[in-house]
Formats: C-alpha cells, structure tokens, sequence
C-alpha cells in the first residue's frame, strides 16, 4: 500500500509543470504558472503572513518584511537568470504573467497566447 501510494506522488510529481519544464530546459507556462510566475514564493508569503496573524510577536512582525524582500529579492535574481537563458521568450512571460498576485479577470496566459 505505502508503495503504491509513493509510486503514484512520484508519477503525479513528474506530470507537473516545473519538474518537466526542469528536464527538458523549457519554460513552465501551464498550469499555476499561467496565472502567476511565482507561486511557491507567493504562497509561502501567504504562510507567511498567516503566521503572523496567527503569533503576532515581535519576531513575527520582524520576519515577515525581512522574508517578503529577501524572497522579492531572490524572484529577481532567478528572473535574470531566466532571461540570459530563454532570452526574448522570457520576457514575453514577464510581461503577459504578473509575479505574484494573480490576474482573476480574463484568460489565464496560456489560454490567451496563440
């Protein structure tokens, strides 16, 4: 049972948009990835900020602006990085995908490119 179950995470893990965008030096542009460039980052900041209504302590409050930049920070760097290896393909997913709050009204990027 416990191997079926890892057998099935696997090949539901390999299906994924990032894990086959990683093998075959693509870009991830379905899934969540149509909606946001971002969203592990972005959900993280949701847990994030979750944490601090949750503990609102001293250290929450001066974690949450300090992990928010350094992950802001960290999107940018890997967004160069993406445009020195994609080039002009990137840039054309910058500017149709926000990075981190979704666009809820019309397609989602995916859908609207020919």
């Amino acid at each position: 049972m416990i191997i079926r179950i890892s057998s099935r995470l696997k090949q539901a893990v390999k299906a994924t948009p990032p894990y086959e965008a990683q093998r075959t030096r693509i870009l991830a542009t379905s899934g969540p990835y149509a909606w946001i460039r971002h969203p592990q980052y972005a959900g993280f900041v949701l847990v994030l900020f979750g944490f601090l209504l949750q503990w609102p302590t001293l250290l929450t409050l001066g974690m949450f602006p300090f992990l928010v930049v350094m992950y802001w920070r960290l999107a940018r760097f890997e967004e160069r990085q993406a445009i020195a290896e994609h080039g002009g393909e990137y840039e054309r997913y910058m500017r149709d995908v926000p990075g981190f709050i979704p666009r809820f009204l019309g397609p989602p990027a995916d859908k609207a490119r020919p």
